[in-house]
């Protein structure tokens, strides 16, 4: 056999083994609304490098942020549909299809990280079988950290709020705002911004965290801490394409999303400090809300959850009475 021959074999068979090799590896695109700065997007790439370094080289996710690629609020339609398969969203924006979506924006409801752990624990069920039936799956959480009141005044009482022009982002955190005077408004994340700069709002209820992704000291100059409330984020795949994985990518995942769960709560309790802190070092003022507004807000809460159990379902309020039953406990 002539070498050009042999030349010609060699490349054919490097051909067909690259293209074997293309054959075999599988390559997703996940959207999600955050930029790379934020700790949730970070503990994303986490989850990312360890489903594809469990994968040996043979599952990889391409990682668009900071609503690159999909807008925040239309990544749960785009994974139903596969339009992508893998993405993450809010739970708070979807409150008008599911009263348990905006559970956890009820101030006071789950105040501290232990709390919103245990609520997390008492709405998985419900979660896995409202997703399921829309050919999705839940893979993951994180929480948001405790929220505060950014403002152009310091908050002293509960009329400091009345008639403010507040940005909220659910629809149970826009009843809390009307309830406790502001004029609130539900803006996407990427808006806030132009909202500002156009006089739309004029104050903000949301997480240091988000004070930070748009640089709320442009915009206002005092940060009141709250706390009352950690909202949380899913990390959810398109269950027809979850399931055309092999059996190892498919653990694998599963395994890299328990995980991303419990450093989601770690992480975002291990910065929401340092956050405040960053906030101070750009001139903003930063307190604590003051107890009689603390406590007004609590007694918003306990409407709140009454208005909630009128439009929630029998399965839904089930999961309700479990939580505060097993917060009791916790505090005999």
């Amino acid at each position: 056999m002539t070498s050009f021959k042999l030349l010609a074999l060699a490349a054919g068979a490097l051909v067909l083994g690259l293209a074997g090799e293309a054959r075999a590896q599988t390559k997703w695109i996940m959207a999600t609304g955050y930029p790379e700065s934020n700790f949730m997007t970070k503990n994303v790439r986490q989850f990312i490098d360890e489903v594809q370094k469990a994968s040996g080289g043979k599952f990889e996710i391409a990682l668009s942020s900071n609503d690159t690629l999909i807008k925040l609020d239309s990544i749960k339609r785009a994974v139903q549909t596969g339009q992508i398969p893998i993405g993450e969203i809010r739970f708070g924006v979807y409150g008008n299809e599911d009263p348990m979506y905006i559970l956890d924006g009820t101030p006071f409801l789950a105040a501290d990280y232990a709390a919103a752990w245990k609520l997390l624990e008492a709405q998985k069920p419900y979660f896995d079988t409202l997703f399921k039936k829309n050919g999705m799956r839940i893979v993951g959480y994180q929480p948001w950290p405790g929220q505060g009141f950014y403002t152009k005044f310091p908050v002293a009482k509960m009329d400091d709020f009345k008639g403010k022009r507040l940005r909220i982002y659910s629809t149970s955190t826009k009843k809390m705002g009307d309830m406790m005077g502001f004029n609130a408004t539900i803006l996407p994340f990427a808006e806030v911004p132009q909202a500002f700069s156009t006089g739309l709002i004029e104050a903000l209820f949301t997480s240091p965290q988000t004070g930070i992704d748009i640089q709320a000291w442009e915009n206002t100059k005092y940060f009141t801490n709250a706390g009352a409330l950690f909202s949380k984020n899913g990390l959810i795949v398109n269950e027809r394409a979850f399931q055309k994985l092999s059996p190892e990518v498919r653990a694998a995942m599963t395994k890299a999303g328990e995980a991303f769960t419990k450093r989601g709560w770690e992480m975002s309790a291990a910065v929401s400090a340092e956050q405040i802190e960053t906030l101070r070092k750009n001139g903003m003022t930063t307190a604590e809300l003051p107890d009689a507004i603390k406590q007004q807000m609590k007694e918003i809460g306990e409407t709140m959850i009454s208005d909630w159990k009128s439009e929630a379902n029998a399965e839904a309020i089930a999961v309700l009475n479990y939580y505060l039953s097993k917060q009791q406990a916790s505090l005999r």
